[in-house]
């Protein structure tokens, strides 16, 4: 059985320090998802975004939007959120996102196993700028997921 462990950061290089030791400790790029708003797309609506998903494995991305973070988790891309704006998505929740645009970033992670309640919450920390790491691993290691996120900067984190 799976579970969903889901953090949020006050910085990027928390996330990124955070992302780094659950690799280290066996965590694969199809069980971590990073999402942080993307504040270079933010400051310039007019453009057109065009991110490719892409193995960012070298730590390189078009527009370097996630600076180190992309460089810790695969299939990085930029969606435009109704009402919330541009965010950078990499990770296996960004094919959920990029089909529930309509429900905004909440709606996505209701579909990933995030309770309503807990997704808005979790929405309205990415709006005001801080980095969401989900886990969808086993249920043996997502406890020790918990534990490297609450290490590591990790603020309420939640299992579901």
């Amino acid at each position: 059985m799976e579970k969903t462990v889901i953090a949020y950061y006050n910085s990027r290089d928390d996330a990124e320090r955070s992302v780094r030791h659950l690799r280290e400790k066996g965590f694969g790029d199809n069980e971590i998802s990073i999402l942080a708003k993307d504040e270079q797309q933010s400051s310039s609506q007019g453009e057109e975004m065009s991110f490719q998903n892409q193995n960012l494995t070298d730590g390189t991305m078009t527009g370097g939007a996630l600076g180190g973070l992309a460089g810790l988790a695969m299939g990085a891309g930029a969606l435009l959120i109704p009402g919330l704006g541009p965010i950078m998505a990499a990770g296996p929740l960004a094919g959920v996102l990029t089909g529930a645009l309509t429900g905004g970033v909440a709606g996505g992670l209701i579909d990933y196993g995030i309770p309503e309640e807990s997704s808005r919450r979790y929405e309205q920390h990415l709006e005001s700028g801080k980095v969401l790491a989900i886990i969808k691993t086993e249920a043996g290691k997502a406890m020790e997921a918990m534990k490297i996120m609450d290490r590591t900067g990790g603020r309420g984190i939640e299992m579901h």
